[in-house]
């Protein structure tokens, strides 16, 4: 196959071409509708108990992070001129498209008793807009005394106070989110022009959208760095736009791809599959310069360009689908995960890193047929003399050295894995975003000011219908409420137990002292008044299910990360929830809430990627062995590649850095790329070994300084590609491009001198001239073949103007 491949390539790259061109404007089409993902994307996966929790609670309850809130903390908001702007700005929030209630202090619903009917009415506390500073005091005194508001829109110690706007739930998982958003944000700006208040805006859907909103700028922004500098050091190690255009389309192609893949398995864009296009990038230019490289190095020797693209194509063609494919299995192997958010990533990553391949072998020998042949200063690169010296350097550090190779190798594993012990994991649901930025301040403003406003919500089922406003079960709720009361970095609870007590209060014309549970003398009378009601459910629905048999306890929590969290709830919330209900085996309750789903699904994609790297380590070390049939070659092999992965994992260690999502991706990228190297090396490595009768020493030097070149060159362009993620917003996307980075190189470094040093004293070269690895069926050959390749059959004219010679 792979001695027909050339032929094939350069004889049918006219129709190939074209076919590429089909494929990618139908590819183009499927991506026109591709959108983004707007709902809230849970790494936890469907068996798990924590997400059954979370699902039944939505069905019961509706979404728990609908919420928008929006804060102030100005006196000056109490004078009347102010207060009025404020309650306009309510309304208007209110009246608009996609917001189902507004609560506020301008905007609260007090419950009143009516005498006549024997029931219960909620009536606005602030009907029309004041007239006079007094009767504005006046209505704030009344509203002071409502205990329901206290804590959760209003704090009386300070006079902060909130705004809760309550999403409709298809607005919340739709792009009209972010523009509603965004019509509230511009809302809030006309308001602090004219009074001079500032607002703070905090809430799930809005954390989401901004979040959202930044990662989609970054991504878009990278992806042009990653390309522009791509080609500024493509253009500087090849001095040539011929090698920086044709990689640029095979990226950009190959990019359309991704789109495609997205669209045609109806996937929408996560904060994962965006990733994808920047790691295309990534993965398409190592193909791209190893080519060229192969492509300069042969017409350099002979001066056949037909003969130097036959060769590039022989000779790397299939290396560049085995690392290709090595790469591929670090995503493919998500598949395993349970979580979908990974196996998205993984298929789509997969497929689209083996189509770079193809898209590749066809279009740069293709291409480059169709161009006129190097020019001497388009070859300069191959005697680039730093270059030269700096291989020749690491050829003689591994010929004279290398025992002190092994020895700097040791120390540097043993001081790496020190810090290794120091590494940790702990996740946020604001995470990454700096100190400095707007959205990290305002949320410490609700922290410090209400405890903090990501949701948790412990759900109560009582085992019988109508059963939550048994009296009994309201007071266990009490004491349960109680206990959860002073805790600190959480919000006062509420649920059906805190509408008890407002009614109670309602029944006694107001009466602050009379805010409690009803007591036995006044609560038959109460529940008359309460069963007239002709909205009773309103009421109700909100924290208790059609049947009433399942009862919701919401609360608010700072993000207070993964490991605070896990304390708290396992070691304070759910051992105080035993403490109250433990004597009735009837009762089942859990904790639950898109704050605990989240932060776990951290959790998970942390351990399914470990997993994943095992995974491809091993599955690499399998396709390695069937490659090279060597146990020695195997190890040796995968040794210097796992080694700047221990080596980053001990900087982070060191430097504090944690283990999370974004920081756990670097090690199956860094592996599949760096492994790479490996492969190209040790496939040069054998074909010298042939070429040189199996003198070790000689194929090591000529694969060094052959192989050397394009390792270099794609681990600079690799680095520098990284490194433009340091000037992102997100810390997380930071630690991505500096350690994955640092990553490559440190592997680029040892491919070039720890790897040839394990060469030189464990292999000694000798191969059964009658057993051949799987590798060497296809890379070794006869060189003479390449002679006799027919150049009339590529349909090729000699001469022909846009080819150039066919001639030596």
């Amino acid at each position: 196959m792979w001695s027909k491949l050339p032929h094939i390539v350069l004889k049918y790259r006219f129709i190939l071409i074209v076919a590429l061109a089909l494929v990618t404007a139908f590819m183009g089409f499927m991506a026109r509708d591709v959108q983004m993902a707007f709902n809230f994307n849970t790494a936890v996966p469907s068996t798990d108990e924590n997400y059954r929790y979370f699902q039944e609670f939505k069905e019961k309850f509706g979404e728990d992070g609908n919420i928008l809130v929006v804060g102030a903390k100005d006196s000056a908001i109490y004078a009347l001129e102010n207060f009025n702007a404020y309650k306009r700005l309510n309304d208007r929030i209110a009246s608009t498209e996609g917001i189902s209630n507004v609560i506020s202090l301008a905007a609260l619903q007090n419950v009143v008793k009516n005498t006549e009917k024997r029931s219960f009415d909620l009536q606005p506390l602030i009907p029309d807009y004041p007239k006079t500073q007094q009767e504005l005091d006046s209505l704030l005194a009344e509203a002071l005394k409502l205990k329901f508001y206290t804590g959760q829109l209003l704090n009386p110690e300070n006079g902060a106070t909130l705004i809760l706007i309550n999403m409709k739930r298809e607005v919340l998982n739709s792009k009209d989110r972010n523009g509603l958003v965004r019509d509230i944000q511009a809302m809030g700006e006309e308001f602090t022009r004219q009074t001079g208040i500032e607002l703070h805006y905090s809430g799930m859907p809005f954390v989401r959208t901004v979040m959202q909103e930044k990662t989609n700028d970054e991504l878009r922004l990278f992806i042009v760095l990653s390309l522009g500098i791509t080609a500024l050091i493509l253009f500087l190690f090849f001095r040539s736009w011929t090698s920086v255009v044709v990689p640029l389309i095979v990226i950009s192609v190959v990019v359309v791809w991704v789109l495609g893949t997205v669209g045609i398995l109806n996937y929408k864009i996560t904060v994962l599959t965006g990733l994808i296009p920047s790691i295309i990038v990534v993965i398409g230019i190592p193909n791209a310069v190893y080519l060229l490289n192969k492509y300069h190095q042969e017409f350099a020797k002979h001066g056949n360009k037909i003969k130097a693209l036959s060769r590039m194509v022989r000779k790397i063609g299939m290396v560049t689908f085995i690392t290709n494919f090595t790469t591929a299995i670090g995503f493919l192997v998500l598949l395993t995960t349970d979580i979908k958010l990974l196996k998205e990533f993984g298929l789509v990553a997969g497929i689209n890193i083996l189509a770079t391949f193809v898209v590749s072998i066809v279009l740069i020998p293709g291409i480059l047929s169709y161009l006129p042949a190097p020019k001497a200063n388009q070859l300069k690169h191959l005697e680039f003399k730093i270059v030269g010296r700096f291989l020749v350097l690491l050829d003689l550090l591994v010929h004279r050295h290398r025992y002190r190779v092994f020895a700097a190798t040791a120390v540097i594993l043993t001081v790496a894995i020190v810090g290794v012990t120091k590494l940790y994991s702990v996740a946020y649901m604001v995470d990454d975003i700096p100190e400095k930025s707007q959205l990290k301040q305002d949320l410490y403003f609700f922290e410090d000011n209400f405890s903090g406003v990501m949701p948790l919500e412990i759900i109560i089922d009582f085992g019988r219908p109508k059963s939550t406003i048994n009296a009994r079960n309201l007071r266990r709720v009490d004491q349960l409420e109680e206990a959860l009361e002073p805790l600190e970095n959480v919000s006062s609870p509420v649920s059906i137990v805190s509408f008890a007590k407002a009614v109670r209060q309602a029944f006694y014309n107001g009466n602050e002292r009379f805010y409690g549970l009803p007591s036995p003398s006044d609560r038959n009378v109460i529940l008359s008044y309460l069963s007239n009601q002709s909205d009773n459910a309103s009421f109700l629905s909100s924290f208790v299910d059609t049947t009433g048999q399942v009862m919701r306890v919401s609360l608010k929590i700072a993000d207070i990360g993964s490991n605070k969290m896990d304390s708290l709830i396992n070691h304070v919330i759910e051992p105080e929830i035993d403490k109250v209900f433990k004597d009735d085996e009837e009762i089942s309750t859990a904790v639950t809430g898109s704050t605990l789903l989240f932060v776990k699904g951290n959790q998970f994609l942390i351990e399914n990627l470990r997993f994943s790297l095992l995974l491809a380590f091993v599955i690499i070390a399998i396709i390695m062995a069937i490659l090279f049939a060597n146990i020695r070659m195997i190890v040796i092999s995968l040794i210097p590649n796992f080694i700047p992965l221990i080596m980053t994992a001990g900087i982070m260690g060191y430097f504090g850095i944690p283990l999370k999502p974004s920081t756990a991706l670097i090690f199956s990228i860094a592996f599949g790329i760096s492994v790479d190297d490996s492969i190209h090396f040790l496939a040069k490595y054998r074909q010298e070994l042939f070429a040189k009768k199996f003198f070790v020493p000689i194929a090591i030097s000529n694969s060094i300084k052959e192989t050397g070149s394009s390792m270099l060159y794609t681990s600079i362009i690799l680095f520098f590609g990284f490194v433009i993620f340091v000037f992102s917003d997100f810390g997380g996307t930071v630690a991505l491009g500096l350690l994955t980075s640092l990553t490559l190189f440190f592997a680029m470094f040892t491919n070039l001198t720890l790897l040839p040093a394990l060469l030189m004293v464990f292999d000694s070269g000798k191969r059964n001239q009658n057993f051949h690895p799987l590798i060497e069926h296809y890379e070794f050959y006869i060189e003479d073949e390449d002679e006799e390749i027919d150049t009339q059959n590529l349909l090729i004219k000699e001469n022909d103007p846009f080819v150039g010679t066919t001639k030596k």
